[in-house]
């Protein structure tokens, strides 16, 4: 069974843009459609000339990630590049073959900074939070933890409807941001596994790895989303992480942002991954049971009998 991390980059982006930037190949007509995790899908193109090519996203969040910043980050990330955006998309990046950056380094950064498009638009709400957490546990440590208390505006859930029937909730607070994943389980045997891997988190923070997050599954809301939950189906389970400030320093924030937007897609990738081990364990069990009846069957079954005299008869 793997359980390796999935990439936070799109692998065709990486792969086309890679040709293009660094090892700037002769440039082609372009027309894809490229999907990616969390509802995302690109639409590549050069629709002006073979050396301009248009990178369109649209991803179904769009409109939550805009009120916690996501159009600012893009600006950060991709400045130039931004262009005007095509019908049916979110937002669109130019780049012109002809006007790439000199050295190998800044190139190679332009293809990993492409590739990413789907993991920076995505950590808008998480660096927002993050922003909350630093300016309130400042105010906090100056005035005091015992009586510090935080404003409503401040402690403001923020929720990402990213999927049908799925969303993420991050709230910051003064101590901690907690960070919880509506899930859909397409069926009872996926909670089974689910609540496995699940319990595994929390045993191998109580086992060994001491400063991993706090993981918390519950098949109801916590109390703090009820509110916001109008309409809670049967089959949605509910999972926090609770990131306290030593993963939320500004050496860790970046990759805690990363591995976190990953979680829902890796959680059921390796409830995927389970059950297609143990069908494959059945079906091995399944044929070696065969073997074994196969070899209990008698080679040569004797159809009739022969009397001392030279008579026949049927053998029973």
């Amino acid at each position: 069974m793997a359980t390796e991390l999935l990439e936070y980059h799109n692998v065709l982006l990486k792969s086309l843009f890679t040709e293009a930037i660094i090892e700037q190949q002769e440039p082609v007509a372009i027309n894809q459609l490229v999907s990616d995790f969390d509802n995302v899908t690109y639409h590549i193109s050069t629709p002006e000339a073979k050396s301009k090519i248009l990178v369109s996203m649209y991803i179904k969040s769009w409109k939550d990630l805009v009120k916690y910043g996501a159009q600012d980050i893009i600006k950060r990330e991709y400045k130039d590049l931004v262009t005007e955006t095509e019908q049916g998309y979110d937002f669109s990046l130019l780049i012109d073959l002809d006007k790439l950056p000199n050295s190998l380094e800044e190139r190679m950064k332009l293809v990993a900074d492409l590739s990413l498009l789907r993991r920076n638009t995505m950590a808008a709400p998480f660096e927002l939070a993050f922003k909350k957490f630093q300016a309130m546990n400042k105010e906090a440590t100056q005035n005091g933890l015992d009586y510090y208390q935080p404003s409503a505006q401040d402690l403001e859930i923020m929720s990402i409807h990213y999927r049908d029937e799925e969303s993420i909730f991050i709230q910051p607070n003064f101590d901690r941001v907690t960070v919880t994943f509506g899930t859909v389980f397409k069926d009872e045997t996926d909670q089974v596994f689910g609540k496995v891997f699940l319990q595994e988190f929390v045993d191998a923070r109580r086992r060994a790895i001491q400063n991993a997050p706090q993981v918390l599954y519950s098949k109801q809301p916590p109390l703090e989303l009820r509110e916001l939950i109008k309409k809670d189906a049967g089959n949605v389970g509910y999972v926090t992480f609770v990131l306290f400030p030593a993963h939320l320093t500004a050496q860790r924030q970046e990759r805690c942002i990363s591995h976190i937007q990953t979680f829902r897609d890796y959680f059921h990738y390796h409830i995927k991954c389970s059950k297609a081990y143990v069908h494959s364990r059945m079906r091995f069990r399944t044929d070696e049971f065969l073997k074994v009846l196969n070899r209990a069957k008698p080679e040569n079954i004797e159809r009739e009998r022969k009397t001392a005299s030279g008579r026949r008869f049927a053998a029973r």
